[in-house]
């Protein structure tokens, strides 16, 4: 590449939101260069859903993002909804559909989300180039000048979409942030969200149930989840348990429900009136899988004929199954964690265009922003929707 070659707009980060973006902006007539550091294009949309790609949710709306600005991503939103990506996806003949709660998966793989991608910006004459690290960025009078292992360039818009920290094993750093901080944009605290919960003490006693599920509903403070819970060698998963992830602090307990749909007081009760002979296990057995039966008798030292078991224990063991109040540890953090939260502060960034407030053609969007979906194709269309915007402006 010549030095000092000219672009309208560059884009670094080859994910879903940078994609998205120089589709839309080479679409528009501008002449964009994108770029990323790895080998292989996408790879989260790749491994995502696992490896169907949920794509959208059905019923996407600002109430399923956390942010410290929970207005910022309305606008985006708004204006780039599920449909029109639904759209792009009929347009290309991609098979999909819904597998619960909104959450559209392809029946195929996911590759055809990318191929789809790479031929969005293939129609606006996008120049995509991978393994193109970036060693400076500089403000110029009118634009940027990025320096790389292939060269200088310069632009008018320069658009981040470089993602969180979460999976680093595919090449997540952080660089966005940096980026942000050296224009003087304020960077919120990062946590890693939709993550296994673990345990140290607490659940010993349960490690042997690795692998068993059940239907809960997983509480911590005023937000619940109901959907499947999973327990493991090191704590707690499935997607009850990773929703509720990304509310959590350290130092807090989460309560689980086993058994949202039954009074298990109430349960144990007309048991004990009306079957006073049978054996307390097997009656727990009757509402839970056996072995975590088990577990929880085996836990609160209850066994024999339920008749023989005292009002006082049967509400200990009825709240241990309808209320059951544990402190997890920690998470299993960035390693497989699918989202990152906190990031780039939405305050300094305009809710319309993703530009900085204060920096002139310099735009975040994406998972480096301080907007983090919850699970089930929420991520994916907050990076269409922020792609998009941005693909307009820049």
């Amino acid at each position: 590449m010549e030095v000092n070659a000219k672009t309208d707009v560059i884009v670094i980060g080859a994910g879903a939101a940078g994609l998205m973006c120089a589709a839309i902006a080479g679409q528009r007539g501008r002449k964009v260069w994108l770029i990323d550091h790895a080998t292989k294009i996408a790879e989260k949309i790749r491994i995502s859903g696992g490896g169907r790609c949920n794509f959208t949710n059905l019923h996407t709306r600002p109430e399923n993002f956390l942010s410290s600005n929970p207005h910022f991503c309305r606008s985006a939103l708004a204006r780039y909804k599920p449909q029109d990506f639904i759209k792009l996806v009929e347009k290309y003949g991609i098979a999909y559909h819904e597998k619960k709660l909104g959450q559209l998966f392809c029946d195929g793989k996911s590759q055809e989300i990318i191929d789809l991608l790479l031929a969005e910006c293939a129609a606006g004459n996008v120049e995509l180039q991978m393994e193109t690290n970036v060693h400076a960025i500089e403000k110029t009078t009118d634009g940027f000048r990025i320096k790389t292992n292939r060269g200088e360039r310069t632009c008018q818009s320069l658009v981040i979409a470089t993602g969180g920290l979460s999976i680093p094993k595919i090449g997540a750093t952080k660089f966005g942030y940096d980026v942000a901080r050296q224009f003087g944009l304020n960077v919120l605290e990062t946590r890693a969200g939709l993550v296994p919960l673990t345990f140290t003490d607490s659940l010993e006693v349960y490690k042997e149930l690795s692998g068993l599920s059940v239907e809960a509903e997983i509480s911590y403070e005023k937000t619940s989840f109901a959907e499947g819970l999973l327990f493991t060698h090191r704590g707690l998963s499935g997607p009850s348990i990773l929703q509720i992830s990304s509310y959590w602090r350290e130092g807090h307990d989460i309560i689980v429900n086993l058994v949202p749909e039954i009074n298990a007081l109430n349960f144990l009760k007309d048991k004990k009136q009306n079957n006073p002979k049978q054996d307390i296990q097997n009656i727990i057995g009757d509402i839970l899988p056996k072995r975590l039966a088990q577990a929880i008798c085996e836990e609160n030292n209850l066994s024999g004929r339920i008749a023989e078991i005292t009002d006082k224990n049967l509400k200990i063991l009825a709240d241990r199954i309808n209320r059951w109040r544990i402190r997890p540890s920690g998470t299993e953090g960035y390693r497989t964690a699918e989202v990152t939260l906190g990031g780039v502060d939405t305050r300094e960034l305009s809710s319309q265009t993703m530009m900085a407030n204060n920096v002139q053609g310099l735009f975040f969007i994406g998972e480096v922003v301080d907007v983090t979906g919850h699970l089930g194709g929420f991520n994916f269309q907050w990076a269409w929707a922020s792609g998009h915007a941005a693909g307009q402006n820049c």
